[in-house]
Parts: C-alpha cells; sequence; structure tokens
C-alpha cells in the first residue's frame, strides 16, 4: 500500500504518550523493550507502542505480532514497510499513526532508557513543548565514532542558521502540536534532527549516560552515518554552494595581482619562459578545486531530482494494531 493519510480510526483521541520505535532486524530486543518500557510508565500515563518494521529480514514482524496476540497491557501499531526505506523515513511513517498528546521517538535497543521517560514528561507538563535527551557520555561508542561525531556538529552548527544540540539523538518528547508541525514539511531528504530544532517551540532538557546495547548490534555502518551526515548538511544549508562564490571572487583577486605582478617583473627585467612545475601544480589546483565544487552541486542536484520525482517517502506493505 502506498503512502496514505491515516484514517479516522487511526486518529481517534489518545489520551496518552505514543512511542514511535523503528526496528530492523531487532527480533531479539522486542521482548526486553516491552517489558522496560511497561515497568518504565505503569501506573504513570497511558501509552501506545508504534513499531514501524523497516524491512527486517528476520523474525521481527512475528515477534512483534505474538505480543500483540498476548493481551498485552497497552496498544500496539505495527507498521510494516515494503522494504528497508532508512530510519528518517521510518521515524515519518510512525508519526503519521502516533496518536498521543505526545510522542516520543526511541530506539528498542533499551540504550534510549525507558527510564528517562517519567522525568521528560514532567517537563513536558511544566510546559516544554519539546523534552530533549541529551547523552553526557558517550565512552560506550568507540574513538572514531565520538571524534566523527564532534566534528560533524561542529561543521553542522557552523554552516547552518539553526544549530541542533550536541550529542541528542532522536530520542526526545514532542508536544503533538510539535508533531502537527513537522507533519506538514514534505522534504524527501530528510534529517529528524535538524527538523526537529527548526521548528522551533519552548525547548528543555534531561540527562543521561547512555548504557551499552544488551542484544543485537547497530545497523549504522560507516557509510551510512556519513550518508546522514552529507543529508544534514546539505538539506539545512546552502553555504556550501556560497563557499564557492566567496572562493571564485577571491581566486580572481589573486589573479589579478598575480598577473600584475608578472606584468611588471617582465616589463623591467625581462621573463625566461616559465617553469613546467608551476604550470602543472595550477592545473592540479584548479583541477582539484573544480573537481569538489562539481561534487558539492552534484549532491544538490541530486536531492533536488529526488524532490521532483515526488515519490512517497515510504510504502506501507500492512498495518496491525491492537486497539
Amino acid at each position: 500500500m502506498i503512502q496514505l493519510s491515516p484514517t479516522s480510526k487511526e486518529f481517534e483521541k489518545f489520551d496518552g504518550i505514543s512511542l514511535i520505535v523503528p526496528v530492523y532486524n531487532e527480533a531479539l530486543s522486542i521482548a526486553q523493550f516491552c517489558q522496560s518500557v511497561t515497568c518504565a510508565l505503569k501506573g504513570l500515563c497511558n501509552f501506545e507502542i508504534v513499531f514501524i518494521n523497516d524491512g527486517s529480514r528476520d523474525d521481527t514482524e512475528r515477534t512483534i505480532e505474538s505480543i500483540m496476540h498476548d493481551d498485552s497491557l497497552f496498544p500496539i501499531t505495527l507498521v510494516n514497510l515494503s522494504r528497508n526505506f532508512g530510519k528518517e523515513a521510518a521515524l515519518a511513517s510512525g508519526m503519521q499513526r502516533a496518536r498521543g498528546e505526545a510522542v516520543i521517538p526511541m530506539d528498542v535497543d533499551l540504550q534510549d532508557p525507558p527510564e528517562l521517560i517519567p522525568e521528560m514528561i514532567e517537563k513536558w507538563k511544566a510546559g516544554a513543548k519539546i523534552v530533549n535527551a541529551r547523552r553526557i557520555d558517550r565512552s560506550e561508542d568507540s574513538f572514531f565514532k565520538r571524534t566523527s561525531a564532534k566534528i560533524f556538529y561542529y561543521i553542522y552548527n557552523t554552516m547552518t542558521e539553526y544549530p541542533i544540540p550536541k550529542n541528542v539523538g532522536d530520542f526526545r518528547l514532542l508536544d503533538r502540536v510539535v508533531v502537527e508541525s513537522i507533519l506538514t514539511i514534505g522534504e524527501r531528504s530528510r534529517f529528524n534532527k535538524g527538523i526537529f530544532n527548526w521548528v522551533g517551540y519552548e525547548t528543555s532538557e534531561v540527562t543521561f549516560s547512555r548504557p551499552n546495547r544488551d542484544t543485537g548490534s547497530s545497523k549504522w555502518s560507516c557509510w551510512k552515518l556519513i550518508k546522514l551526515a552529507l543529508d544534514g548538511l546539505f538539506t539545512s544549508s546552502t553555504l556550501p554552494l556560497r563557499i564557492w562564490t566567496y572562493l571564485g571572487l577571491t581566486m580572481v583577486f589573486l589573479s589579478m595581482i598575480y598577473g600584475l605582478i608578472i606584468f611588471f617583473t617582465t616589463l623591467i627585467f625581462g621573463r625566461d619562459v616559465p617553469g613546467y612545475a608551476s604550470t602543472v601544480l595550477l592545473i592540479l589546483t584548479f583541477g582539484a578545486l573544480n573537481m569538489i565544487a562539481l561534487g558539492i552541486m552534484g549532491e544538490y542536484i541530486g536531492r533536488i531530482y529526488e524532490e521532483v520525482r515526488q515519490r512517497p517517502l515510504y510504502i506501507i506493505r500492512s498495518i496491525n494494531r491492537t486497539f
């Protein structure tokens, strides 16, 4: 089934919290996640879980269905996508089907601890429309991941008009009014961390130390992280394009100065035939700059192409519910 607007039944008012949980080959983590969420939220508030099965190839779908059929203590929605569309698209799908007064995207591996949700709800009830969960300890991450994250946040927040908070992932509480604002954004090259911050509204924060993953393994390869970082940079800022305007003007100015130097030194002292090395150096330098400029323009053109095609962000194969 192609992406559709949610039906009226899907959007019957739900007096509680919606947890959006994208899953991809996470069959081993689901039961423990549901148990932890129940322990953290039982007696505190009503809640539902919206699982987005992002094209899993293991027993993820059957595991969730078995929990749904065992008289679950809370409503569960299982959205099965036709293939793996990626976490950004899966989160968008979940937001369209979450019915709660507030929405919390989180991972199923319990690295986003459910025990933090009560504190987030307190901040929300105190008036915050967005409650970010910021990691204060990333020691469980590899050196490469910690370093690359620091570099990304620095570059992104330097380039963009709307910086994102450091060490804050998708795990946060979003009020219904924020979710409705996000759902009006139809772009296909999505970077949800940037979108969550771009919409504005009153923001608060809770902090936590991220625990180690108990089961399964991360599905984020180095290439996927690089692609996500590029999506974030090129969908949130046009500075990379403007840089080449500034660089071009600078090169023109320097070329004029260099030309004047050559002219006067030749006029006064005469000049031998230019050397081979300097000529090759200039050709290689300007060739490299041209290739980089073309690459950056290609990144933007590729994203324009995706928007122009107007393909759906995701395709839904089936939806199961317990309400």
